[in-house]
């Protein structure tokens, strides 16, 4: 056992019992490496990473290569997932010193945690041009112990270069307010060109699920009725759902498609991507009643909570890729893939030969050894549903024998706040109250074991006990933005205090003067520079998702200093969004509820009453980008919304308002659509 063993990131127990000397990070570290006079070796990854496995079975379960690295080095071991912020500042390095990034990532430090020297995955052996990793151990050693000068001078020149890398509005040419039309308009017409028309989604493999584009494309049209944003929308959301991608047996999404046409995924499933294609597939229902979409939304939802709840209520942050396939090989895919003979011996010859045209499984396969990842192509089942709906349970219970991949069940305080929005919506639309109370439990968890008494966030928990890192942006941001959600649904307004909570730590602790925002807190652990990055990656940034949970929290509230640093933080929209619109999707999905108002909704009456309940549904269905939505008795003090607001003649009543201005309230479940001719 290394020094590993007392953690409780699944990702750092997996390497607990490595021959190399590992070190979680902390100044401990640092401190060895400074009194042995060492170089650290940096290794981030993360359990549900392929190549991270590989390479940790290749070099770091290795004898040899793990005495080296002992004698050599001071060893430390990151989860990205867990420390977002170390992942964030040496990730910008390795991409700065070398044009690419990915995981594990592999920097070479001084003892006072200066990069020198970057990489990403190292084989054993040269290969394809690459060197071995023991090269680069040995290459690296050697500059530290013959030119020291020199390393120290190239981190120096490395660190200065990250320092002055802080953005300010002004920098990013977004001092002169928030998007408007005009750029908006600039966005969407960078996507249209980028956009792939044969199979969907945008740009060329691998092709990763962009969620939160699709939100923006969805917002686009509610706002201003362009069919062509909705039918981009409709169309990558169709074809992620007919590929191999989406688990056609078990429902949810893997992590990305290895070709332009979604057929090979790279088969890790996360909780991030699960909570957000939930939410955007409830969202195309909603705008377009498509059974598809209904469909995917729910066998979503239902894969989150079947697969990766947690006993204390939160979700799981992954699964891996990789299974036993069976003979003892840990296996990519393994678990989901088929070939015609697994078919026959699981369905028999008649429905084996209609489940493998009805999913593309081939002979030749669509993988590796012949097997095939389960696809479901335009019009397939469609004449036979119920025989599809049989083959379909028959074929995951034979999958339930399988080896299953393994599951990092840390709970990942802003996946969960996604996962709470989703379910929460999708319960609500759907008349799935399971779903609401699974959402609830999760809000929970995160109130009653993540939230201190001053209202800081954990960044993660594990077996109901919250970890040692605080929270940053993206928490703050995606948990305030699943209360606001869950407060929507079910007319609770604590949901409502709690999120407030949340953004007032944001406005004290994570802005800068100029209304940026930083990734970390201003008493957060020093790192060589404070991270900072508004661009939306697999998730929104914290910049745009705080700036989201700030605009709905001030339309719920008319709290002028939120709906102020909203509209301040959304000015790197107005710069980034013409100029790289896939990278920040959900700014600009923010923009749009900006300006559609966001609409106030008001929902007034009795909890009880059939015909609140209706009312209630139609103002969570409106179309409306961003709209909130508050519901609750007369004279109700648990929303702001809802206050000096009553019943009209005796019956429920709506009133839809901007800025707490309201247009004449209405008992009439139709004038809620919120549509662009409103």
């Amino acid at each position: 056992m290394n020094r590993l063993a007392g953690v409780t990131s699944p990702y750092l127990l997996q390497h607990a019992d490595n021959p190399v000397d590992w070190w979680p990070w902390g100044s401990e570290a640092f401190e060895e490496a400074k009194r042995r006079d060492v170089p650290v070796l940096l290794s981030v990854g993360y359990s549900a990473c392929h190549w991270c496995h590989v390479m940790a079975h290749e070099s770091f379960e290795d004898d040899d290569t793990a005495a080296y690295l002992n004698e050599h080095f001071v060893s430390v071991k990151v989860d990205r997932e867990e420390r977002p912020d170390v992942d964030a500042v040496y990730m910008e390095a390795v991409q700065a010193a070398t044009g690419q990034g990915g995981w594990p990532m592999t920097v070479f430090l001084t003892p006072g945690a200066e990069p020198f020297y970057f990489g990403t995955y190292f084989p054993p052996a040269p290969r394809h041009g690459m060197p071995s990793f023991r090269q680069v151990l040995e290459g690296v050693a050697a500059a530290w112990r013959d030119r020291r000068e020199e390393v120290g001078e190239v981190a120096g020149n490395i660190v200065r270069e990250l320092s002055g890398r802080s953005l300010t509005l002004e920098a990013a040419g977004g001092v002169g307010g928030v998007p408007r039309e005009a750029e908006l308009a600039q966005a969407l017409l960078g996507l249209t060109r980028e956009y792939d028309e044969r199979y969907g989604g945008f740009g060329g493999a691998p092709k990763f699920p962009p969620s939160m584009v699709v939100e923006f494309l969805m917002r686009h049209h509610a706002r201003t009725g362009a069919e062509g944003a909705l039918q981009m929308a409709a169309d990558t959301c169709e074809a992620m759902a007919r590929g191999g991608i989406y688990d056609q047996l078990g429902g949810g999404f893997a992590r990305y498609s290895v070709d332009r046409e979604w057929v090979v995924p790279h088969f890790e499933k996360m909780l991030y991507d699960n909570a957000l294609l939930c939410r955007v597939y409830a969202h195309l229902w909603r705008a377009t009643g498509s059974e598809l979409a209904r469909r995917v939304a729910l066998e979503t939802a239902d894969f989150m909570v079947r697969e990766l709840r947690t006993p204390e209520g939160g979700f799981a942050s992954a699964l891996d890729a990789d299974s036993d396939d069976g003979t003892g090989r840990h296996v990519e895919g393994a678990f989901y893939v088929w070939t015609p003979r697994q078919l026959r011996e699981v369905l028999g010859e008649e429905d084996a030969r209609y489940a493998a045209a009805l999913f593309a499984v081939t002979e030749e396969g669509t993988f590796e050894e012949g097997a095939s990842v389960l696809q479901l192509p335009q019009g397939a089942g469609v004449a036979d549903a119920e025989r599809l709906d049989g083959i379909r349970r028959r074929l995951l219970a034979a999958r339930e024998e399988r080896h299953r991949p393994g599951r990092d069940d840390k709970v990942v305080a802003a996946w969960n706040g996604l996962a709470v929005a989703a379910l929460a919506e999708t319960g609500a639309y759907f008349d799935r109250p399971d779903l609401v109370e699974r959402a609830t439990e999760a809000a929970d968890l995160l109130v009653r074991v993540h939230l201190d008494e001053s209202a800081r966030l954990a960044r993660t928990s594990r077996d109901g006990q919250a970890g040692s890192h605080a929270a940053v942006l993206e928490d703050y941001g995606d948990v305030a933005e699943g209360f606001l959600a869950l407060a929507a649904v079910t007319g609770e307004g604590v949901w409502l205090e709690f999120a407030g909570f949340l953004l007032d730590i944001v406005l004290d602790r994570f802005r800068a003067e100029d209304g940026s925002l930083y990734d970390t807190a201003h008493d957060a652990e020093p790192l060589i520079r404070r991270p900072q990055d508004p661009t939306d990656n697999a998730t929104p940034s914290g910049w745009t998702a705080a700036a989201g949970a700030l605009l709905a929290y001030g339309a719920h509230t008319g709290s002028e200093a939120h709906r102020s640093a909203a509209e301040r933080a959304l000015g790197v929209v107005k710069a980034l969004g013409p100029r790289a619109p896939r990278f920040i999707g959900w700014g600009l999905a923010t923009a749009e509820a900006l300006l559609d108002g966001p609409r106030e909704v008001a929902v007034v009456g009795g909890r009880e009453d059939a015909a609140t309940r209706e009312l209630h549904r139609a103002a969570l269905l409106a179309t409306a980008p961003g709209a909130v939505v508050a519901v609750g008795e007369p004279g109700s003090e648990e929303f702001p919304l809802l206050r000096d607001r009553g019943l009209i003649e005796g019956r429920p009543a709506a009133y839809v308002c901007r800025h707490f201005v309201c247009d004449a309230p209405t008992t009439d479940v139709s004038r809620l659509s919120g549509k662009p001719s409103d």
